[in-house]
């Protein structure tokens, strides 16, 4: 856990959250050991206690900017690779896509397809994991479809 990572979405599009309110997203990028984490039971104590331990480092960064982040937050949610595992499928809880040196050149694939019309975006396309890289990820398969300029047309029509 030598890196954190912080973002805060809702600052660019204030409808990620409540009025007054805003996401903060904090994660330490595919440093986090699968190992220690195997097997727990996720209803345990004992898995709920290392979760709020894992936190700690986290919420440490946040309060280095916001020192009462803490006690002003409305809702916290801490994942762990075993929620990585369960409810994004990825193999022992990695954080982003699994490369193989043996199948790939070791990047991410672009958001072109072989299928005409169909293109992808998200966290296992260039430019990779976390909010900001899957958002910009989002904009390049946009940006290959109509131009910005049509983009901030459509955006005025609809009035966002």
């Amino acid at each position: 856990r030598n890196m954190v990572l912080v973002s805060c979405a809702s600052l660019l599009d204030p409808d990620l959250a409540p009025e007054g309110c805003h996401v903060i997203h904090a994660y330490v990028p595919a440093t986090e050991p699968y190992a220690p984490w195997e097997g727990m039971d996720r209803t345990s104590a004992e898995y709920r206690r290392k979760k709020e331990e894992a936190a700690q480092v986290l919420w440490e960064a946040v309060e280095k900017q916001i020192p009462d982040a803490r006690q002003r937050a409305k809702v916290s949610l801490i994942g762990t690779p075993l929620t990585h595992e369960r409810f994004l499928r990825r193999s022992q809880g990695s954080y982003g896509p699994f490369l193989s040196a043996a199948t790939s050149d070791g990047m991410l694939s672009g958001q072109a397809t072989c299928v005409p019309g169909f293109l992808c975006c998200g966290d296992s396309t260039f430019p990779g994991i976390g909010m900001p890289a899957v958002a910009a990820s989002g904009l390049i398969a946009a940006n290959s479809v109509v131009s910005v300029a049509e983009h901030w047309r459509m955006l005025d029509r609809i009035r966002m």
